[in-house]
């Protein structure tokens, strides 16, 4: 029995650290019905908790990030780091910061939704979106364009 408690806290432990490590998946995503160049996501489910998406293209399942800042605007990063994302590790959110699960950097949640800032440099990689009709609307083009990091 002595050894039943510490196997059963250290496997709780590595749930819950490696969902950690995954990000928190809030579901796939697919084209509205009638549009097969855009992903639509009701705005109404975005908030400052960041919520975490795939979409599967070809068997890659790419995984994206979007998150409402402060000043009310959403903003959309894929879950992979321009350096880091080799390791598919991707981002997990502590208070207003996505930070690397690879290698630890923190990004204010307003600057993200830019291009890298540092080129070369950790940074959450880029990804164009407009909210249009209520909706949050990502072009598939765009997150094709992000594929060869999540293969």
């Amino acid at each position: 029995m002595k050894i039943l408690l510490p196997l059963i806290l250290a496997f709780s432990a590595l749930l819950f650290f490696s969902g950690c490590v995954s990000g928190n998946s809030s579901g796939s995503v697919t084209a509205s019905t009638g549009d097969d160049t855009a992903v639509k996501i009701p705005a109404s489910q975005i908030s400052s908790q960041a919520k975490w998406f795939e979409y599967n293209s070809g068997g890659a399942t790419i995984r994206f990030i979007a998150v409402k800042a402060s000043d009310g605007t959403i903003r959309t990063a894929f879950d992979a780091c321009d350096v880091c994302y080799a390791k598919k590790k991707g981002y997990r959110q502590e208070g207003n910061y996505l930070v690397c699960n690879n290698c630890g950097n923190r990004y204010a949640i307003d600057s993200i939704g830019t291009e890298n800032r540092n080129p070369g440099g950790c940074w959450p990689s880029y990804l164009p979106s407009k909210v249009e009709n209520g909706n949050l609307v990502l072009q598939k083009s765009d997150l094709e364009k992000g594929r060869g990091k999540f293969l």
